[in-house]
Order: structure tokens, then sequence, then C-alpha cells
């Protein structure tokens, strides 16, 4: 039986949670799921630019832990840029404080 998920602590929740690319239908787009936990990895890791060791504090996970989710949370968005995909983002295990 595996581990359950260690619950991510997350600061940011954007009021956007929806790209696509610009001239292309929604009915016409397919759809990338980025979760709320791989977002705050981005977003502590590339824009903020901290160490991997202090964003895994900072969302309460280990540092082998962090360096998947950011790692997955990227190749995501790179499969949506590249292939003109949309990013919709939602979901996760996670807790705002």
């Amino acid at each position: 039986m595996p581990r359950p998920r260690i619950c991510r602590r997350i600061r940011f929740q954007p009021n956007l949670t929806y790209f696509k690319p610009a001239g292309i239908r929604m009915l016409e787009l397919d759809e990338i799921i980025l979760t709320f936990d791989e977002f705050e990895a981005v977003r502590l890791k590339d824009l903020e630019e901290l160490e991997e060791t202090e964003c895994a504090k900072k969302m309460g996970i280990s540092q082998p832990t962090f360096n998947r989710l950011v790692k997955g949370a990227r190749k995501k968005i790179a499969n949506a840029l590249i292939k003109g995909k949309a990013i919709k983002i939602e979901g996760g295990n996670f807790r705002v404080y």
C-alpha cells in the first residue's frame, strides 16, 4: 500500500486559472492540467529564484519531492507552449498558509 501524499503548503493562488493561445477557439484546444502545488513550485523556483531546499521547506515537503514536482510542472508548461495547448490550473493536495 503506497504512503498517503503529504499536504503541500502554498502561499499564492492565482486569480487567473486558465491560459490559452490567442486566436484559437477553445473547442479546438487540448488542455494541460497544472495543479496548484505545481504552480507554486514553479513560482518559488523560477520567479522567486529560491534554492530547492528553501522551496521544499516553504512547501513542507522533501527536496527530492520538490524536484520531481517542479520538473513535472516545467514539462507540462513546455508541452503547452510548444504544442499550443491551453493550461488550466486546478486541483492538487494543498492548503493555503
